[in-house]
C-alpha cells in the first residue's frame, strides 16, 4: 500500500479502492478520471490510522511533503509561498461515508505573509481575511481542541461594531480585526500562539482528523449503523477552492434526487460568499437557492446536468458538495445519497426503468430495507392551526413531548414518552439524541446539513429553518410563532408540508403499493 496517492485527472485509481483510501478520495479519484471538475488532491490511505504513532512521525511527514509538491506542480502556487500561496483543506474520509462525523479544517496555510500574498494572488482582500479568520476558529476548535463560544462572541462584536446583520457583511477591515481579536483568544486560550508554520498546520491538522475517527460522535454513528471500527479513516488534503471570493461564488450541498421522495429533482441548498461548513454546519439559515438560478443561470443548468452525469458515474443517486469560485464550479466530493425507506423504494424502481439498473441491481438497492415496513404517514384531519412552518428535511409526522437537549430525550423516552428534539441548531454531536427522538425541530440550518442527513438515515422527521422558532435554554422553553411552550408540553410535526402544530394528532399510514408490486415482479424474474 502507497503511503499517498494523487488526485488528479491523470494519476491511477488506488487498487484497493474505497477500503484503501476512503469513500471521499475513492470518489473523488473516479470524478477526476470522468473529467469532472476536481480540485488536486492527495490522499493519506486508512492503514494511517493503524500505524500513526510518533515512530511514524518522519515517514509521515515525507507523505505529506511528497502530496503537497504534486498539488503545487499540478496548481502551480506555492505551500507557504509569500507570492502565490497554496492553501488545503484537510477532511476525514472512512471507507464507508460517515457525514459529519469527523473533522474537517480549511484554508490550511494562511499567516501574517501568505494573506498578504493571497491579496496579492486574488486581488481580493475581503477573501484572504475572511478565510484566514475561519482557518484560526476551526483550527482552534479542532485541532486544539478549543470551544466555540469565545469565537462566536467575537463574531457577535464584529457585526455589532459594524452594524451590519450578517458575517457577510462585514468588509475586510473588520474582517482584518477579527482575525486579529481571534489570534489574541487562541492564544489565550491554549496558552501559545497560533502556529504561523504551514507545514506545522498541516500536520497538526492531519494529526486532528485522524483523532477525529475515536470522537464520541462518530464512536456514537459506527454503533447505530453497524459499522466496524477497525478500519479508520483516510486522511484527504485538497486544494482550497473559494466559495467566499465574492458576488458570483458561493458553497452547496445537492442531491442528484430528493432524498426525502426519490422524485427525480436536484434538491440542493446554496449560500453565495460563504465556504462549505457554512452549509453542511446547520447554524445559518439556507436563503439563495433560487438567487442560484436567477444569478447563475449557467451554473445551476450545469450542476442539473452533472446530477445525470453522477448518478451515471456510481450508477446510484448521490449526494454531493460543490464550491463556485468566480462564476467557476468545484466538485468536492460525492458519496452515496442518504434516504428515506419511501425514497430508497422510489429511487431504485425509477434507476432500473431508465435503464441504469437491471432489476437485480435495483433489488441489491434495496438490501436491509424492511419492505413490509415502508409507509408514509400523514396526520388524520380535522388539525389545529398551524404554530409555524419550516423546511422539510424528511417526510412522516410524529408528535411527541419536546425536549431541548440530548439528555432531555433520554429521560423521556426511558419513561417510555415520545419526544421531540427541539433544537436552534442541531449538531452531529447531537447523535444520541436524534436517534432517541420520534422527530427534531431546529431554527436555523437547510435540508442538506449534516444533522439532515443523518436525520433521514435514522429514519426520524425533521424541520429544519424554522423561522419563528426561538428557544430559551434558561427558562426551558421555546416561543413558535406567538406561542410560547414550555419543555414537556405536546407538539406535532408534518414532515409532508413542514407544518408545527400544537399537541398530539392521529397518524394515518399510506403504503407505496405500486412500487412494491414493481419490486414483487423483479423478484418473481429473479426466481423463474
Amino acid at each position: 500500500m502507497a503511503d499517498s496517492y494523487a488526485i488528479l485527472r491523470a494519476s491511477p485509481l488506488a487498487p484497493g479502492g474505497a477500503a484503501e483510501v476512503g469513500n471521499k478520495a475513492w470518489n473523488l479519484m473516479r470524478m477526476a478520471q470522468a473529467g469532472l471538475p476536481v480540485p488536486p488532491a492527495f490522499v493519506l490511505p486508512t492503514d494511517w490510522s493503524a500505524r500513526h504513532a510518533p515512530a511514524d512521525a518522519v515517514a509521515l511527514n515525507a507523505a505529506l511533503e511528497g502530496g503537497i509538491a504534486a498539488l503545487e506542480a499540478a496548481s502551480g502556487l506555492g505551500f507557504g509561498a509569500t507570492w502565490r500561496p497554496l492553501l488545503v483543506s484537510v477532511r476525514s474520509g472512512a471507507a464507508v461515508s460517515m457525514p459529519g462525523m469527523m473533522e474537517t479544517v480549511l484554508d490550511v496555510g494562511l499567516n501574517a505573509a501568505t494573506v498578504e500574498g493571497l491579496i496579492a494572488l486574488t486581488g481580493n482582500p475581503r477573501l484572504a481575511w475572511d478565510s484566514y479568520r475561519r482557518l484560526v476558529q476551526g483550527f482552534s476548535e479542532v485541532v486544539a481542541g478549543q470551544p466555540t463560544a469565545p469565537f462566536d462572541a467575537l463574531v457577535a462584536a464584529a457585526l455589532v461594531a459594524a452594524e451590519v446583520e450578517q458575517e457577510a457583511e462585514l468588509d475586510f477591515r473588520s474582517l482584518r480585526g477579527l482575525t486579529r481579536a481571534m489570534l489574541v483568544c487562541y492564544r489565550d486560550l491554549v496558552g501559545s500562539a497560533f502556529p504561523d508554520d504551514p507545514r506545522k498546520q498541516l500536520r497538526a491538522a492531519t494529526d486532528a482528523v485522524f483523532r477525529s475517527w475515536n470522537a464520541p460522535k462518530a464512536k456514537s454513528y459506527r454503533r447505530l449503523n453497524g459499522l466496524d471500527g477497525a478500519a479508520g479513516t483516510a486522511v484527504t488534503v485538497q486544494t482550497m477552492v473559494y466559495g467566499n471570493a465574492g458576488g458570483t461564488s458561493g458553497a452547496g450541498v445537492g442531491f442528484t434526487r430528493n432524498p426525502a421522495t426519490g422524485e427525480r429533482q436536484f434538491y440542493f441548498d446554496f449560500r453565495f460568499d460563504a465556504q462549505g461548513e457554512d452549509v453542511v454546519a446547520g447554524r445559518q439559515a439556507m436563503r439563495d437557492n433560487d438567487r442560484l438560478r436567477q444569478d447563475l443561470p449557467d451554473i445551476w443548468q450545469r450542476l442539473d446536468a452533472m446530477c445525470r452525469e453522477l448518478e451515471a458515474l456510481f450508477r446510484d443517486a448521490q449526494d454531493f458538495e460543490f464550491t463556485v469560485q468566480d462564476g467557476a464550479l468545484f466538485l468536492l466530493q460525492a458519496r452515496r445519497a442518504k434516504r428515506t425507506d419511501w425514497a430508497a423504494l422510489a429511487i431504485a424502481v425509477d434507476l432500473v426503468e431508465e435503464g441504469l439498473l437491471t432489476p437485480a441491481e435495483g433489488l441489491h438497492l434495496l438490501d436491509g430495507i424492511e419492505l413490509e415496513g415502508v409507509a408514509r404517514t400523514s396526520f388524520a384531519p380535522p388539525v389545529p392551526a398551524t404554530l409555524a412552518v419550516a423546511q422539510v428535511a424528511s417526510l412522516g409526522v410524529a408528535s411527541g413531548i419536546i425536549a431541548l437537549d440530548s439528555n432531555a430525550v433520554k429521560r423521556l423516552t426511558a419513561a417510555g414518552e415520545s419526544a421531540i428534539f427541539v433544537r436552534h441548531d442541531t449538531v452531529t454531536s447531537d447523535i444520541e439524541g436524534m436517534a432517541m427522538a420520534a422527530g427534531i425541530l431546529t431554527a436555523t440550518g437547510g435540508r442538506t446539513s449534516h444533522a439532515a442527513v443523518v436525520a433521514r438515515q435514522l429514519g426520524k422527521v425533521c424541520l429544519v429553518g424554522c423561522p419563528t422558532l426561538v428557544i430559551d435554554l434558561a427558562l426551558r422553553t421555546c416561543r413558535i410563532g406567538q406561542t410560547t411552550l414550555r419543555e414537556g408540553e405536546a407538539i406535532s410535526l408534518d414532515g409532508n408540508s413542514g407544518a408545527v402544530f400544537p399537541g398530539t394528532l392521529a397518524a394515518l399510514a399510506e403504503r407505496p403499493e405500486h412500487m412494491l408490486a414493481t419490486i414483487a415482479g423483479w423478484r418473481g424474474e429473479a426466481t423463474a
